[in-house]
């Protein structure tokens, strides 16, 4: 069960193990871009493609969903990235149980966004997290875990490539765990949790009376969606890489627009590398100057 690249890169690592696939559930097809064209979910093309019955039920809450997987006769699901609430029906009938494919070191980062969470709270590492699921949110007892060290150039899209990579090899170990009779799988200490809630649009706009590695954690952990904007010179823009700057004293929002773009933040100067106008293409902190100031 799962839907975007995630998902796919990790049903990757189990259709090339000895583990049979008998079934794929994703999210329904959405339209997507400018044409809103519909278009499947990553899981599901790779599915097609290979073969693999895929069922899209807009809810697990439903007679009709229970009786699909009840009908696969499932030793095991596994689930990474599907975005839906597996109920307890569910989740009672697979004979080894449900296991979620999660992108922290849990319990840190339980919920919906802990890839994009890390960077935005300028984590130095991170990882993965085999465990097996219940109805609490992401409390599960782990199978195991692999750390990943975050570099200061990660954004929430490499470190979301570097850590399906690292899923998929971590699932398939501790798929071998299970397989062995005497495993034992770990408590979560629920008293180091922390969460990682779904990101919201709102949270896209910047505010540089922060510190400016505060600000640029934003603009890492927002590349995906919803994507750090603000505007410069009465113009709109969408920021997607900045790096901090020294030797110019601004106040925090104050812009310096000549060969180059910089904003003031709290302690130190923001430079914008790469930005997008409204309704644009992406272009450098330097054209940007030099089309717009």
């Amino acid at each position: 069960m799962g839907t975007p690249d995630f998902a796919a890169t990790i049903l990757e690592g189990l259709l090339a193990s000895e583990h049979r696939v008998l079934a794929v559930f994703s999210q329904p097809d959405k339209p997507q871009g400018r044409g809103h064209k519909v278009q499947m979910p990553p899981v599901k093309v790779l599915a097609n493609r290979c073969g693999i019955p895929v069922f899209q039920p807009a809810s697990l809450r439903c007679a009709e969903a229970e009786a699909q997987i009840t009908a696969c006769n499932p030793d095991l699901v596994v689930v990474a990235a599907y975005g839906k609430i597996l109920p307890a029906s569910v989740l009672k009938i697979p004979r080894y149980g449900c296991v979620n494919v999660h992108g922290s070191l849990l319990p840190k980062y339980r919920g919906a966004a802990p890839i994009q969470w890390a960077v935005i709270n300028g984590e130095r590492e991170t990882g993965i997290s085999i465990m097996y699921m219940e109805e609490g949110l992401d409390s599960g007892d782990l199978i195991c875990q692999r750390t990943v060290q975050i570099r200061e150039e990660d954004t929430a899209k490499s470190l979301y490539l570097s850590l399906a990579q690292v899923g998929k090899g971590e699932l398939l170990r501790g798929l071998e765990l299970i397989s062995d009779g005497g495993f034992v799988p770990k408590k979560q200490d629920d008293g180091e949790a922390t969460f990682a809630p779904l990101l919201s649009k709102g949270m896209a706009c910047l505010d540089f009376n922060m510190p400016a590695q505060t600000v640029l954690n934003w603009i890492r952990g927002l590349d995906v969606w919803p994507v750090a904007q603000t505007e410069v010179a009465r113009v709109k823009v969408k920021v997607w890489q900045a790096r901090i700057a020294t030797g110019l004293n601004l106040a925090p929002g104050e812009w310096f627009c000549k060969k180059k773009l910089v904003v003031g933040c709290w302690d130190f100067g923001l430079e914008l590398l790469e930005v997008q106008p409204e309704n644009g293409r992406r272009l450098k902190g330097a054209d940007f100057v030099n089309r717009f100031s």
